[in-house]
């Protein structure tokens, strides 16, 4: 049986080896928590050195807002559009 740990952010799961052709398997308690079945399609989002997989939305605006919140100080945008 698998210990898994509940945090304010998730759950954390058991570690996964990427095999030599380059493939994880994700464990059975991921893919339960994720309702996730055989040929599902999922997302690899990899920011800096932390790798997100997630199931491939149906609509990636609603999704995926937000997901680049803080990589920009702030302000940064309001004085790129000024400088155009």
């Amino acid at each position: 049986m698998i210990k898994v740990k509940q945090m304010k952010v998730g759950v954390i799961m058991q570690t996964v080896k990427l095999s030599s052709k380059n493939q994880i398997v994700l464990p059975k308690e991921a893919r339960e928590a994720m309702r996730l079945k055989g040929h599902d399609e999922l997302l690899v989002i990899v920011k800096g050195n932390v790798t997100v997989i997630m199931a491939k939305p149906e609509s990636y605006r609603r999704d995926l807002a937000g997901a680049g919140k803080g990589i920009y100080p702030k302000r940064y945008f309001q004085k790129e559009r000024k400088s155009w």
